[in-house]
């Protein structure tokens, strides 16, 4: 395009801007004209010039003027070009080119604003990056759009880097347009306006006040809201933040409340955006770029502004005192309250020395960004006395750093202040003498302005930081004062360097900002500093303050406490539930499912259902001994309670509060396969739910919140208004739908669970037929229980590399984590890619041992690597956890180290993608994925592969094949079996139980106590074709068999095991009177049997022994303990014909066995028996978990004296002989919490107390008796099998008064 076709288009573009002016639209609108070309020469200012034809006058956007640009003198960093616009202006582009005809141009630069010509503010895209691209070559134009319009009258651009071939060389333009404002200066400290709104009724729920600021005091009160009865609101700086605050009405005597708290280094005399809206029920608050919502109290329902008092308060809340510093456009909704108090409006009231103008205090201050950052400045001051009198003030993050240090003229001495663990320091080494140290100050790295004096007259010292608080340290050494020759601020020059020699930094060089300098009460003039007429420095950024508070507004997430230094923040995670850089991740399991997935057993654990979301963690109780794994949420009541009616109240309502949180509550149910949740009503002549027809006697609320009304009960369907026998059809009175409604005088009750997730949690009862005389009802709502997690299982297999899934665009700009789980044959290919303009982020298996997570976020394309010393296309579950904030990348792959990448320090941060998210796939079908993915989840949230799946060719929903990855969790040669979702263990070939078959089955026997497993003969099979499944045979005959078992005991002899044929033979396993063990086999009926002795010895020592006895034909091992092997020989024919029965404890039918064996026999066994097991038979398992396949007499009492837990005998016993229970319950009344009887039934609770305290105290004479005994044990289950043999287990997992004591004891 040649210049003459440009200046037709540059017409054509000013006719439509001024046609577009015309027509209404605003400068908000279209603010890009050019600023910098109709500028006169003397608009323009430069560190240097090269000569006159390089003149800063040149700089114009294609333009050829003079050598075609500028270039200064020398092209290094501390050169700059600036451009005064000749008033405020809104700035919203900037263009570069190179110098015309030349190699010189920029490559990258830093843009300064400032509305004075001094205290220069630095432009930052995302409040991180600091530097623009440049020019590629001298002709081109690269223009940059301001992501916020910048207001300012200067214009400072500082070149960084330009072409390694030439110099620098510029030529600029700068867009925006005209900004018009009307300022207040409130300068004296007791200068004010009033503003009175005018009287009359409002016609909108909303106030809004939006205004600017400007100020070098760090307190003050910009304005007073006051509505109807003094209700108020204030807005006041405190240490450079504003506060929100509420203030109480007159006739209230309470301190004011903090609402809010908001920005910070408010105080840096630059301007800053205030707005505070009322919209409805809650209250914004926007300081500069971030925005605080506040819940409106209930006060401010109808509260109005009445007056509004600005630059002041009659009475300030925190600050103190008034506002010191400018205010620009103040708006009360919409209406320019300065521009009508300029204008002399009666509505508004002028207090003090108000000027319509803003006075700009000339400030100037010194960065010390370091690491080579230093401030010399010659002494040329000799005072008569000798003395030294220096001052300054900094403000800084960092902990510690040299502020200052100058050598002694005598002496040889040399003197230090310094920051040290935040307190001023003072250390005068001088050859010869004790250091001499003065401390003072504390906290002094909080980023506020604190004012240092050091003062020496005489033989005082004096040092003081923040004289007026205190901070003052005095000394009298013995020697003068005196400075050498020149004083260093911040750090020291080069060690090479000449001036290098004159200064040593025996600590941390100073990061921070420096201002007001005074040397002997002299101000020095820093701006000579900066043009090399004073002193010298290096590394300094002379007029501005360039600190930076990365706390405010805090990355720190989920509660984290964000602390900072100079260059950069760090987050203290500790006690939030979440880790991490920026404490984004959880440290917890979403579900009970996930925790036995990672081999845990029940107890109670912290669940995080939405992972890195916004809900916090929860307690819960994970019961995981059933083949389900059961979540157990308690609330405030889950016993059965009498109804107490209170007189006068014709509905009685109950309400349960929940151990967790509602967001919780709702996040765990949703995400629950299976939820439920028991409601009984226990009744005598009190009605539930009446007819169908009928409105009814009670109801329940049900679901989020505070729930809906449901009219249905446990076991019925929701809306049907019926119970669980009008459900089955066997109601006591078939006119009815429930059994209650029959209102009868006998007790019955409606019971049943409620398993419609819509409906849960049930949050209150009302039972409304508990008034009439003789009606008496009873209830019971028991824990949310649910099972299952839709998200954990929910996976996608992918069966072809060019197969992927489509998802929206993942938002995660400044934290996103990722995680899933992943197993494969393939040696590569990609789980996930996302990608934008530039930006990208990308999951993928790069080898068969190698992931990669890589992203860019204008920072260039960073990668986090995790190698595995094992293949990981081993087709088993991987799990992946990627996460990148602000501060870092990180990847885990399992359990291996965290792999981690710091972001850069001053780099973008914002990720921004726009197109589809691919899983198992890219966009360019290349390098896909084949194999399975689960439990995909993004910033918490979890992608429903399956539905995806369903409807997508080449991918399949769910992914089979679970054991190959989770059955080593499988203990003891427990069988692991596949599940849809997930996979099971089979105990029923081991002696153990549980959910991983690792609980130990142990009981407790006395002397009389016996249990027989008999097996029948192997004729009987082919004579009962019709026998019971669960009939156990013999196995014939045996030509090697292997026993296990452990065993506590005091007592020898005793008999372990006695294992008998059809045919006379005999196994026995005893510890004889040396408390040695002896194995005795007779496997021929003929002879005598044969006794094996091992050679260990004090096995009647009470503490646990394990025995593993092998028999292969006539060799015989035997190991005990952690005892070496040992073998023996056996002599008769190695066969063990037709077993008959197994016996533990004592052995009735001594039969055919030697008069010692049968002494012993008889003996019985007391102590403790763990784990039996003969060959696949589990004889004590089968008598406490199966009672009815085995004949047990004599207490057996079921313990976990077997487990190592229970290795201290004299613990105390906890046991239920569960078999002795009664039925209590024999008259239909229900037992229920003592606590909560009707005051009614005093007599029946008279009763029960005097029979309680009978059984108490036969249990106590009991207990006391067994402590006796030698052998202790803990035990905490039991059964009395001569009364019954049908028993079972109370639910103690979901106890909620037992769970508090021992969280982890559960037990099956």
């Amino acid at each position: 395009m040649d210049l003459r076709t440009e200046g037709v288009f540059g017409i054509i573009a000013r006719v439509a801007l001024l046609v577009s002016c015309l027509s209404g639209t605003t400068a908000e609108d279209v603010c890009d004209s050019m600023l910098v070309s109709s500028l006169p020469p003397p608009s323009f200012r430069s560190s240097s010039q090269l000569s006159s034809s390089h003149a800063p006058g040149f700089a114009k956007l294609n333009r050829r003027d003079g050598a075609g640009g500028w270039s200064p003198l020398v092209s290094d960093r501390y050169q700059w070009l600036e451009v005064d616009l000749g008033e405020r202006t809104r700035i919203t582009a900037v263009a570069t080119q190179g110098r015309y005809g030349s190699s010189d141009w920029l490559t990258s630069y830093l843009l300064m604003f400032s509305d004075t010509g001094h205290n220069w503010r630095q432009y930052r895209q995302e409040d991180s990056v600091g530097s623009f691209p440049g020019n590629s070559n001298a002709d081109s134009v690269v223009q940059y759009k301001l992501q916020q319009p910048a207001v300012a009258r200067y214009l400072r651009l500082i070149p960084l880097d330009w072409n390694p071939s030439g110099r620098i060389g510029l030529r600029l333009e700068i867009y925006g347009c005209p900004y018009t404002s009307e300022v207040v200066s409130f300068n004296d400290g007791s200068s004010s306006l009033m503003y009175k709104p005018s009287p009359g009724p409002r016609r909108t729920s909303e106030e809004v006040i939006s205004l600017k600021f400007k100020t070098l005091r760090n307190s003050g009160t910009l304005l007073h809201a006051e509505g109807r009865e003094g209700l108020g609101l204030s807005l006041e700086l405190e240490k450079g933040k504003l506060l929100l605050l509420l203030r109480p009405g007159s006739t209230s005597s309470s301190e004011p409340r903090r609402l809010a708290s908001l920005g910070s280094l408010l105080d840096d005399q630059r301007w800053h955006r205030v707005v505070l809206e009322q919209r409805n029920s809650h209250l914004n608050l926007t300081v500069d770029k971030h925005t605080e919502k506040i819940q409106i109290p209930a006060e401010f329902s109808h509260w109005g502004i009445m007056q509004l008092s600005i630059g002041g308060a009659q009475k300030p809340v925190l600050s103190k005192r008034n506002f010191h510093g400018c205010l620009e456009n103040l708006l009360h909704n919409g209406l320019n309250v300065i521009e009508k108090a300029k204008h002399n409006d009666q509505r508004i009231t002028v207090n003090g020395n108000v000027t319509f103008s803003c006075a700009e205090p000339l400030s100037v201050a010194v960065t010390f960004p370091g690491p080579r950052s230093f401030l010399q400045l010659p002494w040329t001051t000799s005072s008569p006395s000798g003395g030294v009198t220096l001052g300054f003030q900094f403000r800084t993050w960092n902990k510690a750093g040299l502020l200052l240090t100058f050598n002694l003229l005598q002496q040889g001495g040399v003197v230090w202040l310094f920051l040290s663990e935040a307190r001023l320091l003072l250390q005068i080494n001088t050859p010869g003498r004790a250091l001499l140290e003065l401390s003072t100050g504390s906290s002094l790295n909080d980023g506020q302005w604190h004012s240092v004096d050091l003062i020496s007259r005489g033989s005082r010292l004096t040092v003081s930081v923040d004289k007026q608080e205190g901070g003052v340290a005095h000394a009298t050494p013995s020697f003068p004062i005196t400075i050498s020759s020149h004083l260093f601020f911040g750090g020291c020059p080069a060690e090479d360097s000449l001036e290098g020699q004159e200064c040593r930094n025996p600590v941390d060089i100073f990061q921070g900002c420096l201002r007001l300098l005074a040397v002997e009460n002299q101000p020095v003039d820093l701006i000579m500093v900066q043009q090399r007429l004073l002193g010298n420095y290096s590394q300094l950024q002379i007029d501005m303050c360039g600190i930076i508070d990365r706390c405010s507004p805090s990355h720190c997430e989920h509660g984290g406490v964000c602390s900072q230094s100079w260059t950069g923040f760090h987050c203290n995670c500790s006690d939030s539930g979440y880790s991490g850089a920026t404490c984004h991740s959880s440290v917890y399991e979403q579900s009970c499912e996930a925790y036995k997935h990672n081999g845990n057993t029940s107890g109670y654990f912290y669940i995080d259902a939405d992972g890195s979301g916004p809900i916090g963690p929860q307690m819960v109780l994970c019961n995981m001994t059933e083949e389900n794994t059961w979540m157990v949420i308690q609330h405030n009541n889950t016993e059965l309670t009498r109804v107490r009616p209170s007189p006068g109240v014709k509905q009685h309502s109950v309400y349960f509060h929940y151990t967790s949180e509602e967001e919780q509550l709702l996040a765990a149910i949703d995400q629950s396969e299976h939820c439920q949740q028991e409601l009984s009503y226990h009744c005598r002549k009190s009605r539930l739910l009446n007819t169908q027809e009928g409105s009814p006697f009670s109801w329940w609320l049900g679901g989020p919140g505070p729930g809906r009304v449901q009219t249905y009960w446990g076991g019925a369907y929701p809306g049907s208004q019926q119970c669980a026998c009008g459900l089955q059809g066997d109601c006591v009175d078939p006119q009815h739908y429930c059994n209650c409604d029959a209102d009868r005088m006998e007790w019955t009750e409606d019971s049943g669970l409620l398993t419609h997730k819509e409906s849960l949690p049930v949050r209150s009862l009302n039972l409304g037929d508990v008034q009439r005389p003789g009606s008496e009802a009873a209830y019971r709502v028991g824990p949310l229980r649910c099972h299952g997690d839709k998200n954990f299982w929910n996976a996608a297999f992918f069966d072809k590399e060019t197969s992927y899934l489509h998802f929206p665009t993942f938002h995660g700009e400044l934290s996103a984590d990722i995680s899933f789980l992943f197993k494969t044959t393939a040696s590569s290919g990609v789980f996930l890619e996302n990608l934008g303009i530039k930006d990208f982020i990308r999951i993928e298996l790069s080898s068969s041992s190698q992931v990669v997570f890589s992203f860019d976020v204008g920072n260039g394309p960073l990668d986090v690597r995790v190698e595995s010393s094992v293949p990981l296309n081993d087709d088993r579950w991987h799990r992946v956890r990627a996460e990148r904030n602000v501060k870092e990348a990180s990847l885990r792959v399992d359990e291996l180290p965290v792999a981690t990448q710091e972001a850069p320090a001053d780099g973008h941060f914002h990720l921004q993608l726009n197109s589809q998210l691919f899983i198992g796939g890219t966009a360019s079908r290349q390098k896909g994925f084949r194999g399975c993915i689960r439990s995909l989840q993004l910033n918490g949230d979890t992608l429903d592969l399956e539905e995806r799946a369903k409807i997508t060719p080449g991918v399949r929903p769910g992914c089979p094949g679970h054991c190959s990855s989770y059955g080593s969790l499988c203990q003891n040669q427990g069988r692991c079996v596949e599940k849809p979702n997930g996979f099971h263990c089979d105990c029923s070939l081991t002696a153990f139980t549980g959910v991983f078959c690792n609980t130990e089955v142990s009981a407790s026997f006395k002397s009389g106590t016996s249990v027989s497993y008999t097996l029948k003969e192997p004729q009987e099979l082919s004579r009962n074709a019709s026998a019971l499944p669960s009939s156990v045979y013999s196995d014939g005959t045996l030509r090697g068999e292997k026993v296990s078992l452990s065993f506590r005991t005091t007592q020898s002899p005793a008999l372990l095991l006695y294992v008998s044929s059809y045919h006379g033979g005999y196994l026995a396993l005893l510890i004889n009177k040396h408390d040695k063990l002896e194995v005795r086999y007779k496997l021929d009926s003929s002879r005598d049997a044969e006794v094996l002795r091992s050679s260990v010895k004090n096995l009647a020592n009470g503490q646990l022994h394990s025995v593993i006895i092998g028999r292969q034909t006539d060799s015989v091992s035997v190991q005990i303990d952690q005892n070496g092997r040992e073998e023996f020989n056996l002599t008769s024919e190695g066969e063990f014909s037709s077993v008959k029965s197994l016996v533990l404890g004592r052995v009735h039918e001594t039969d055919g066995l030697d008069p010692a064996l049968a002494r012993v026999g008889s003996l019985g066994f007391t102590g403790c028996l763990s784990v039996v097991q003969f060959n696949a038979i589990s004889p004590l398992k089968a008598a406490l978990l199966h009672p009815g396949s085995v004949h047990v007499s004599g207490p057996l009492l079921q313990s976990n004296c077997g487990s190592a837990a229970s290795a201290n005998p004299d613990a105390a016993e906890n046991t239920h002989h569960l078999s002795d229970q009664s039925g209590s319950m024999g008259s239909g009344q229900p037992l229920v919490n003592a606590m909560k009887t009707d005051s009614a039934l005093i007599g029946g609770v008279i009763a029960v107390g005097i029979f309680v305290i009978v059984t108490g105290l036969a249990v106590t004479a009991r207990f006391l008796y067994r402590r006796k005994e030698t052998y202790q044990n803990q035990e905490v289950k039991g059964v009395d099998q001569d009364d019954s043999q049908d028993f079972h287990y109370n639910d103690q997992a979901e106890s909620q008064s037992a769970s508090r004591e021992k969280p982890k004891e559960f037990f099956m």
